[in-house]
């Protein structure tokens, strides 16, 4: 099997709901994605002979995604109340609400998916949180 590889950053803060302990606060993260994508067999024809893919364009999918999610507060649907989401709405923040627990093992999966929609045999993706701590995810 070929695998490719590329990754991209992007810098936000979360919380954590209903956790027991310091990630319970509002904090921030450099956000390491890691994308495989892979192919049993190579391109044979045409502009992309001899590749899994055009590494320019899963690049540009995955800095798509990290740029949307770059700077932003991200927060759990249901997590924060009407009020606090109206007042930093209203301050401008660059809001962000998910339908899950914004942990580095659901970003995981979240992108793996978003990329796969957009046509890639993905092989797996890695959610780095700090530099020694990922989560990642692939499924057989």
């Amino acid at each position: 099997m070929y695998v490719i590889r590329t990754e991209q950053s992007f810098d936000s803060a979360h919380f954590l709901a209903g956790y027991d302990g310091k990630c319970s606060n509002l904090h921030g993260h450099r956000w390491r994605i890691v994308a495989e994508v892979c192919a049993d067999r190579l391109q044979e024809e045409g502009q992309l002979r001899g590749m899994v893919t055009d590494f320019g364009d899963i690049k540009e999918d995955l800095k798509a995604l990290a740029d949307a999610y770059d700077h932003a507060f991200i927060y759990e649907q249901g997590s924060l109340k009407g009020s606090t989401v109206q007042a930093l709405s209203e301050e401008q923040f660059h809001l962000i609400e998910v339908p899950f627990r914004p942990t580095a093992e659901n970003f995981a999966r979240y992108f793996y998916h978003l990329l796969r929609e957009k046509g890639y045999r993905m092989r797996s993706v890695e959610v780095y949180e700090t530099p020694n701590n990922c989560a990642v995810y692939q499924e057989d």
